[in-house]
């Protein structure tokens, strides 16, 4: 859909009068939208437990989940549903404060690859190359990063016209 004001415009209402929280998600929750919890940039589920429905978030694992529902003091078998906004709050800034995740994790996590790479080092030549980095067997396996077996070429028997024309140029 075009978003452009103006003529060349699609015709049709904008964004902003059919949705009704508009272009960036500012309004007036919606029913379906109460007690949906979002935190770094992840909805997290909400039937799911506190401490289930944090691992959601690319970078919290259990262990990280019970510390950080510890420190913001909200019960980790409770779903997420009950929470109110105050312990989404709470978890959202300890979450921010000492943890990396999602984005900034990822970004990371891509910038030391890409180090390995530019420095030469073996573990950098192995992400370059495509093949496993960690000391694993390539002779039979390792299929997930090489990708699908390339057959080996079988060589055409030849047809009858070969060998009539081979006759003609001799």
């Amino acid at each position: 859909m075009n978003l452009r004001r103006g003529p060349g415009r699609e015709s049709g209402p904008a964004p902003s009068e059919t949705s009704p929280r508009g272009l960036r998600g500012h309004g007036p929750r919606t029913e379906t939208e109460k007690g949906k919890a979002r935190i770094a940039g992840v909805d997290l589920p909400r039937d799911k437990r506190g401490e289930v429905a944090l691992t959601y978030i690319y970078g919290v694992g259990r262990p990280t989940a019970k510390v950080v529902l510890q420190r913001a003091n909200v019960n980790a078998d409770k779903r997420v549903k009950t929470w109110t906004e105050d312990e989404v709050g709470r978890v959202r800034d300890i979450l921010e404060r000492e943890c990396k995740v999602e984005g900034d994790l990822r970004r990371e996590v891509s910038m030391n690859v890409k180090r390995l790479m530019d420095v030469g080092a073996y573990r950098g030549i192995r992400h370059r190359k495509g093949l496993p980095v960690r000391g694993q067997r390539t002779h039979t396996n390792s299929r997930t990063r090489k990708g699908p077996r390339r057959g080996v070429m079988v060589k055409k028997k030849p047809t009858a016209a070969a060998p009539a024309a081979k006759k003609a140029g001799a």
